[in-house]
């Protein structure tokens, strides 16, 4: 379900600090619910558990206060609440720091599906990182009520699978005291099973008290908030078609899945989506197939648009080899211009080096002033490039400030944006004369 060995390579490039060599990781700040918790059977039919119960929900209590209450009033019943499937996120004040959060998620994406009730059913979410592992962490885990007591964990090759758990305390000889530790409480390798996570062979996975557990760690367009959401789910399928996702995508955008996918602004989203999922029944040993909400991550992206946007990061590093050759440096490599592009015009180091250096010499003072405040000879780059293709300066400058608004050439970006379109036009030099004579509206 993974490739380990990104995270393992990733944590050995990681600087060690007096705190460790560790991962960088993402703080957060409240957390989105993937469905809801009701009583048992068995505590349902207590009415005072019930009022406990009902009494939390009104006073937006989370579903952990809920069932320590029941469980401080009422020690004998082992498991007072389990989860329920739904088609929502549950979203609850008591879940941020601040309570206010819930409400402004609510507010900008909750819906009222017929039942009078706003629910978050579906809301937009952008990952802080690139690398899938580090948005989406997850292990599997066996959890007692107060602690995680062992849990996964890779070695640093990246291969082995580890069962791991809190190191027992150290006693001082003298003192009879027991050690304070820098840094928490170490860990180690479980002794009993060799420290090797083995599913199959392990007593708490198959008493189902070592769970998959994982969670999606996102920030939500609008809802303003210097730390992360999280979303939790020990859901093997989306988990792994969330994976899907992020590979596709990160495909698409040469490793990135990070930010607006687009220039649109499009993100991903996480809903949920009603499948047949299949199991064995641990009584037959035959597969079983039912109907469960799961969650989905959708990416509502044009594929087209994102392999434009590839050739147009390309376009721009070629902008920036034509500023280096402008500029004095390497020369532009043929084998970074597109294949599709004329013999003739790619040899255009010369031609276009010449034309800076006259573009240079010739320019009004006035407009060279204004247009290299701020990027330099980025500015003289375009007119050089414009120039050899056999465009006029004056009327170069009426298109660039029609087309890009007036402030183009103070701006770095700006100035690389249309560099890489002139950069574009070196195969139709005929075109780009088209353009800049056209009527304006007609072009672009």
């Amino acid at each position: 379900m993974s490739n380990p060995t990104v995270a393992a390579q990733a944590i050995s490039t990681v600087p060690a600090t007096i705190l460790g060599r560790q991962q960088p990781r993402i703080p957060t700040a409240g957390r989105i619910r993937a469905g809801i918790k009701v009583l048992t059977k068995a505590a349902a039919s207590d009415p005072r558990i019930r009022a406990l119960y009902d009494d939390g929900l009104a006073h937006q209590a989370t579903f952990e206060q809920i069932e320590q209450k029941i469980a401080e009033q009422f020690p004998d019943v082992k498991t007072p609440l389990v989860p329920k499937n739904v088609a929502w996120f549950t979203v609850r004040p008591n879940d941020f720091p601040n309570p206010a959060v819930a409400s402004q998620i609510l507010d900008a994406y909750g819906e009222d599906r017929g039942d009078g009730v706003i629910r978050l059913y579906r809301f937009p979410v952008l990952f802080p990182a690139d690398a899938w592992q580090s948005v989406m962490p997850h292990e599997l885990a066996c959890w007692t009520r107060n602690e995680k007591r062992y849990w996964s964990e890779y070695s640093a090759d990246g291969q082995t699978r580890r069962c791991m758990m809190f190191a027992p305390a150290t006693i001082d000889a003298r003192s009879q005291r027991a050690v304070r530790t820098f840094g928490g409480r170490g860990t180690q390798p479980r002794p009993d099973n060799g420290g090797l996570c083995d599913p199959e062979r392990c007593p708490e996975f198959q008493h189902r008290q070592c769970n998959l557990s994982g969670r999606f760690l996102f920030y939500i367009p609008g809802i303003r908030s210097l730390d992360a959401f999280e979303l939790h789910t020990n859901s093997f399928y989306a988990l792994s078609r969330a994976i899907e996702r992020f590979e596709a995508i990160a495909f698409l955008r040469g490793g990135r899945i990070a930010g607006f996918l687009d220039r649109q602004g499009t993100t991903f989203y996480l809903t949920k989506k009603l499948r047949e999922v299949s199991h064995l029944d641990q009584k037959t040993g035959q597969p079983v197939r039912n109907a469960h909400w799961i969650i989905e991550l959708e990416a509502p992206v044009d594929v087209a648009a994102l392999l434009d946007q590839r050739d147009d990061d390309a376009t721009l590093r070629m902008a920036d080899a034509a500023v280096q050759a402008l500029q004095g440096g390497e020369p532009i490599m043929h084998d970074m211009l597109p294949d599709t592009m004329p013999q003739a015009h790619q040899p255009v180091n010369e031609a276009a080096r010449d034309a800076a250096h006259s573009s240079r010499a010739n320019q009004p003072a006035p407009v060279q002033a204004a247009c290299t405040n701020e990027s330099g000879t980025g500015v003289d780059a375009v007119y050089a490039l414009a120039v050899s293709l056999g465009a006029d300066r004056a009327e170069l400058d009426t298109y660039l400030n029609r087309t890009w608004g007036e402030g183009w050439c103070r701006n770095a970006q700006g100035v690389k944006r249309v560099l890489a379109e002139l950069t574009r036009m070196q195969g139709d030099p005929d075109g780009l004369r088209a353009r800049i004579h056209a009527e304006p509206g007609a072009q672009h």
